[in-house]
C-alpha cells in the first residue's frame, strides 16, 4: 500500500526548513560581525524594539525557553551590551535593557538586517508580497 502523505509536501515542514535556512544565513551574519547567537541576536533584537522589559516578556516574544534567554542575557552583560536591574513593583522578574553600546550595536545591526530583508525579498520577486501576506495571516491566527 503506497502512503500518500509526502513530508517534503507537508506544509508545517516546509515553513521549519525555510525558517531555519533562512535564520542561519543571517546567524552567519551576525556572528561574524558581532560574535552574536541566535539567542542573543534574538533578546537584543527585542529590546532595541521595545526598550526595557521583563525576562518574562522577551520569552513570550522572541519563542524562547526563559533559560535560554537567561543565559543569553547574562552573556550579553557580561559584555556590557545590556544591562539588568529587579523590576520596580515584582521583585521576581528582572528587567533588561540596551546599554549605549548595546544600541550602538543594533544600530549597526539593523542596517544589516534590513539589507539581508531587501536581498531576500528581491530574490523572491512578486512571491514576496504574497508570502508575507500569508505568514502575518498564520502568525496572527487568522484561518
Amino acid at each position: 500500500m503506497r502512503m500518500s502523505f509526502d513530508l517534503d509536501e507537508f506544509l508545517p515542514y516546509q515553513l521549519s526548513v525555510a525558517a531555519a535556512k533562512i535564520s542561519r544565513s543571517f546567524a552567519e551574519i551576525y556572528r561574524a560581525e558581532a560574535g552574536l547567537t541566535i539567542p542573543e541576536w534574538r533578546v537584543m533584537a527585542h529590546l532595541h524594539r521595545s526598550g526595557p522589559v521583563s525576562v518574562r516578556d522577551i520569552t513570550a516574544r522572541v519563542h524562547l525557553d526563559k533559560s535560554i534567554v537567561s543565559r543569553a542575557a547574562s552573556k550579553l552583560e557580561g559584555g556590557g551590551l545590556i544591562s539588568s536591574q529587579p523590576h520596580e513593583t515584582d521583585r521576581r522578574l528582572v528587567v533588561l535593557e540596551l546599554t549605549p553600546e548595546g544600541k550602538a550595536l543594533m544600530r549597526r545591526l539593523g542596517r544589516i538586517a534590513d539589507d539581508f530583508q531587501a536581498r531576500l525579498l528581491r530574490d523572491l520577486g512578486p512571491d514576496a508580497a504574497p508570502l508575507q501576506s500569508a505568514l502575518r495571516r498564520i502568525i496572527d491566527g487568522v484561518p
